[in-house]
């Protein structure tokens, strides 16, 4: 073999033994495209907005919050639920926050109707809501509709032939209409020959006059004669 043999072969030998150490810079090397594409991503994400530093929510603030965005009465046990907490402690944490909206001269409070929490204003208020506030045209009572009701009210569970009985006219319209505002609904049916339906109030019918239960009803003889 003649020198100029030898250093070909010598400087093929070398450039193998270089091309195993480039390929393993080239697979270290970071690629630029991924680092772009999430700079890109990162531009498109809009930006959420963020609590305050100090923001610290309590499981007191935390009931507040979301009474005041519920639009019904809350059961305790389904407020305790959400809060992820005791029923003693939600009602603890609501008599503590009735007593700080007492204090701060509030215009609202937490009451209990139909059986759970919601957040009402003061009825001393009253005279400025009516002025706001105009009341759907489906939840619009008539006199013959809230006589009807009234009777049922009370006297629950009672017979459609028993409200007749006491107003003197047909009711079979007038309960069909309650039943479809939802405010009267069949609790049964009566011990009797052919076995009539009974009829009684809903829950609707609490939340409609903000009563609790049935036991909260003015007594028949608080009521006011018309005069």
């Amino acid at each position: 073999m003649t020198e100029e043999q030898e250093a070909i072969v010598d400087n093929e030998q070398t450039i193998e033994d270089q091309q195993p150490e480039q390929q393993a810079e080239q697979q270290a090397l970071p690629s630029d495209e991924p680092q772009v594409a999430d700079a890109e991503n990162a531009q498109e994400q809009p930006d959420l907005p963020q609590p305050p530093a100090d923001f610290e929510p309590t499981v007191e603030s935390v009931v507040e919050a979301v009474l005041f965005a519920s639009d019904e009465p809350l059961s305790p046990v389904r407020l305790a639920d959400i809060v992820e907490t005791g029923v003693k402690q939600i009602r603890r944490h609501v008599k503590s926050l009735n007593e700080k909206y007492k204090v701060a001269n509030n215009a609202f409070r937490i009451e209990q109707i139909a059986g759970g929490y919601q957040m009402l204003t003061l009825s001393g208020y009253n005279h400025w809501l009516k002025k706001l506030l105009r009341a759907r045209d489906d939840s619009k009572l008539s006199q013959a509709a809230l006589e009807t009701l009234a009777i049922i009210a009370y006297k629950q569970p009672i017979m459609r032939a028993d409200v007749e009985v006491i107003r003197g006219v047909a009711a079979g319209e007038m309960v069909r209409n309650l039943m479809y505002k939802g405010l009267v609904k069949i609790v049964g049916r009566a011990e009797v020959l052919g076995r009539p339906m009974l009829y009684g109030t809903t829950k609707k019918f609490l939340q409609h006059f903000g009563l609790n239960s049935i036991k909260d009803l003015p007594k028949v003889e608080e009521l006011k004669k018309p005069e």
